[in-house]
């Protein structure tokens, strides 16, 4: 997260009667999020503003490669304004011609990494972080954008493994730290992941996807006051993300609140039909 980071789950029963039901919804919830991506880094595809695929500034780099046609970098940026764009096949072509140019040019490796990634080519796209890590072990983005492939595959022993070095590369990506957060919470280790989840957030402080994720923990660890501010803070900076609605939702629910939980629910519900969580939430507390 502009940026929308990776994002995943968990779970812990608690006290409350139904509490477990509650957590594993919170499971699913946060869950819903893992396929999410989060995109940052400076001269890579993945910090580059979105403006940056309009058609103006497309029309810009156009003249700059007639004026530069040898030069790699026109291509990789070219590319990663495509990539924006969505023109994922012209993005490809201008990442190949950039690599033709410059067969060690990493950067471009992980762009193009990205945009198969997005392509849904998974191998290709684990192939080119590979490439982007073997021209330069100390490239931190290429680590990251591997680990989330291995993460979302489930091969997490993997991911945590690239997570780690981009970490100990003295990465200033939150994902890296987010990401590991969401392994450490799989394993149940939550407090591991709520300080995972807080370094992202001080890397990031303007992305709501850590917020869920430390809510999430919280939960786990019986805290649902604190994962009620998180919650509510992941709404205040994106008001567009259905699972912080649900979440929060599920809070309301656990407190008895039922009226409010519904009109969370149903907020979420609006801004994505097809979450069950959220429907699930509101036939529950719907009329309650």
């Amino acid at each position: 997260m502009t940026h929308s980071m990776e994002m995943a789950s968990y779970r812990k029963p608690e006290s409350i009667k139904g509490s477990t039901r509650i957590a594993g919804l919170l499971l699913a919830s946060v869950m819903a999020l893992a396929l999410a991506g989060c995109n940052t880094t400076a001269t890579d595809m993945t910090g580059i503003d979105k403006a940056q695929g309009s058609a103006e500034n497309i029309s810009s780099l156009n003249d700059v490669i007639r004026n530069n046609p040898k030069d790699p970098e026109a291509y990789n940026v070219r590319g990663s304004a495509f990539g924006r764009a969505g023109r994922s096949n012209d993005a490809i072509k201008d990442f190949n011609t950039a690599l033709q140019l410059n067969p060690n040019f990493y950067q471009a490796y992980a762009n193009r990494a990205l945009v198969y990634r997005n392509l849904g080519n998974t191998a290709q796209a684990a192939a080119d972080y590979s490439r982007a890590i073997q021209i330069n072990p100390q490239y931190d983005t290429a680590y990251i954008g591997r680990g989330n492939l291995y993460r979302q595959a489930g091969k997490l022993d993997q991911a945590l493994n690239d997570f780690q070095q981009a970490i100990q590369l003295n990465t200033t990506d939150a994902r890296a730290y987010h990401n590991r957060g969401l392994i450490y919470q799989a394993r149940n280790q939550h407090k591991q992941a709520i300080e995972d989840f807080s370094t992202a957030i001080s890397l990031q402080p303007d992305a709501a996807e850590p917020y869920n994720g430390r809510g999430i923990s919280y939960v786990a660890l019986g805290d649902d006051d604190n994962a009620f501010d998180d919650f509510n803070t992941a709404i205040k900076l994106d008001g567009d993300i259905a699972e912080g609605w649900a979440n929060q939702a599920l809070i309301y629910e656990h407190r008895g609140e039922k009226a409010r939980a519904a009109k969370s629910y149903a907020k979420a519900v609006q801004l994505d039909p097809n979450y069950k969580p959220a429907k699930d939430g509101l036939a529950r507390t719907r009329g309650a």
